[in-house]
């Protein structure tokens, strides 16, 4: 009988290491840079936690830009005290960030075409997801569209801070891997 093969673990230690350092950025940002916006009861949360979301997205792929929305924006919600909204923002900013590494992936971070449009699909994912998530709080199909304009600001406004920073932090990490 031949012994059973051991498989290598499909990521090793740098990568947990980044996921790590990923979510902690993407907590930090949506935690200590923020502004709740006035417009009606649910009006949204302005935070620049989509900044780490955009760039770990189009630089590090879509594993590592969906591990660090879900967790990083996940985790804020618990620590804020928004443990209602935690399992929707889980779902929704993971699949966003997903979605972005792939749209960017496919030409490896390099078109700022291709990544704003990665943006722009994540913008819809997240003015549906949080829908759903508000319309299964609220029970109500109306109000979660007080949230739209605030959505819609907070993506606007992490994609100016975030892409133009792709090529300059894009650079950076090839020359941090010849090294």
């Amino acid at each position: 009988m031949k012994a059973a093969a051991v498989s290598k673990p499909s990521i090793g230690v740098r990568e947990v290491a980044v996921d790590a350092m990923m979510i902690a950025l993407t907590l930090a940002a949506t935690m200590f840079v923020n502004l709740r916006l006035p417009i009606a009861s649910n009006g949204g949360l302005i935070h620049l936690g989509n900044v780490p979301l955009i760039l770990a997205s189009i630089l590090l792929g879509k594993r590592t830009g969906a591990i660090a929305g879900a967790f990083g924006m996940g985790l804020f919600d618990l620590m804020a005290g928004w443990a209602a909204w935690a399992p929707g923002t889980f779902i929704t900013v993971g699949i966003m960030g997903y979605v972005m590494g792939v749209i960017a992936g496919k030409r490896n971070g390099e078109s700022f075409w291709l990544n704003t449009l990665a943006v722009i699909a994540a913008t819809a994912i997240k003015l549906a997801g949080y829908y759903v998530t508000e319309l299964i709080i609220y029970g109500n199909w109306l109000a979660p569209f007080a949230s739209f304009p605030g959505g819609l600001v907070q993506m606007g406004v992490a994609a100016v801070i975030a892409l133009p920073l792709v090529p300059v932090l894009k650079a950076a990490l090839r020359r941090t891997r010849r090294a």
